[in-house]
C-alpha cells in the first residue's frame, strides 16, 4: 500500500499572490480534471479567470487561488 497522503491543499507561502496560474496549471495544483474546472468558470464558481490579449489563454492570479482555497467563514474574506 502507498504512503498517500491527504490534506487540504496548501498554496507556498513564497508565491506571490499576484503572480500568474495558466489555467491547465491551476487544474494541476487543484487535482481537478479540466472539464470540471471549465463547468465551473461557465456557471460562475471558482475562481476569477482572465483571457490574454492575442491568443485568449486563460490564466488566474495565486490570490484568486488563495481566496478560492480558503473556507467560507475562515475570517480571511477578500
Amino acid at each position: 500500500m502507498s504512503d498517500l497522503k491527504v490534506g487540504p491543499i496548501q498554496v507556498p507561502d513564497d508565491w506571490n499572490d499576484s503572480g500568474i496560474l495558466l489555467f491547465e496549471e491551476f487544474c494541476a495544483f487543484i487535482h481537478t480534471p479540466q472539464r470540471t474546472v471549465r463547468d465551473w468558470k461557465q456557471r460562475r464558481i471558482g475562481p476569477r479567470w482572465w483571457k490574454f490579449n492575442g491568443n485568449g489563454r486563460l490564466y488566474t492570479t495565486v490570490g484568486e487561488l488563495r481566496r478560492f482555497l480558503t473556507p467560507v467563514g475562515s475570517g480571511n474574506d477578500w
